[in-house]
């Protein structure tokens, strides 16, 4: 059975032929990939999210393995805490690259999960639904997580806006968060070459109200990509390159070959008892 609600009237959803429809008759469309809308009309006349040449340059990039040692740590945490039959929320899935990865670990190991995700872009689960991963993707709003409450054993976060209010009213008890962020040096050396003035990320404290800190991992690993076009995708997925001018596309341009770090940590929470359900 879904977990996914109806964002009008917060009633479950229940399959209708290629809709889902909730008690009140409100229904929501399958789209041929597979995902279903379950944006509000406000959010729908506006392109949210991360548009397409994001979208296909993170998805060109990510395909070709350089983030690999980070996926495979990904998996490799919420496989750690997930048990038979959990269900796992990927809030802000984007196109799907590691909720994929995460779903075909527990695959190839025979173990059943419950596994969804959410994007408020609605070309990235378009994109993520076409993978055919088995895995129930919608077209939603972090901060109106259209999913119900305490229904998640655990939450993977990447790289996503944090809704602390919604992400702890959706997991259960005693629930695990697994967030990536990226860390101070991530793609340092890339920044330093196209800017005059590159800063360090800011990375905040790690305590987060409703959570219980659990710890981090850091994952930082070089990228030698010599290949222009894949050069041009990292930085087009990146939010530096809506931040650039035509001076710093000039540089980027003109570079042969890129090294430069890549720098992630893995945090992971646990649900207070005492957080507001």
């Amino acid at each position: 059975m879904s977990i996914f609600t109806c964002p009008v009237c917060g009633e479950m959803l229940g399959v209708s032929g290629k809709s889902l429809v909730c008690p009140q008759r409100h229904s929501f469309d399958t789209a041929k990939s597979g995902y279903v809308n379950l944006l509000l009309s406000k959010h729908g006349t506006t392109v949210h999210g991360d548009n397409k040449l994001m979208l296909k340059a993170r998805r060109d990039f990510l395909e070709k393995g350089y983030y690999t040692p980070l996926c495979a740590e990904v998996c490799k945490t919420v496989v750690k805490y997930a048990e038979n039959g959990s269900t796992i929320l990927d809030a802000g899935c984007g196109e799907g690259y590691y909720t994929s990865a995460v779903k075909a670990i527990f695959d190839r190991s025979n173990i059943a999960v419950n596994m969804y995700g959410i994007d408020i872009s609605k070309e990235a689960v378009d994109m993520a639904a076409k993978r055919r991963s088995g895995i129930r993707f919608a077209a939603a709003s972090v901060f109106h997580i259209p999913v119900k409450s305490e229904s998640c054993d655990i939450l993977l976060t990447m790289f996503a806006p944090y809704c602390g209010e919604e992400y702890g009213r959706v997991l259960k008890d005693g629930g695990i968060m697994v967030m990536v962020i990226p860390s101070e040096n991530h793609l340092w050396e890339l920044k330093s070459l196209i800017y005059d003035t590159p800063y360090k990320n800011e990375v905040k404290p790690y305590a987060l109200e409703g959570f219980e800190f659990l710890g981090s991992e850091r994952i930082n690993f070089v990228m030698c990509i010599n290949d222009k076009s894949d050069i041009q995708s990292l930085f087009s997925m990146t939010p530096y390159y809506y931040k650039s001018g035509r001076v710093e596309q000039q540089r980027l341009g003109s570079l042969e070959l890129l090294e430069t770090q890549a720098d992630f940590e893995i945090l992971t929470y646990k649900k207070s008892q005492s957080s507001a359900s």
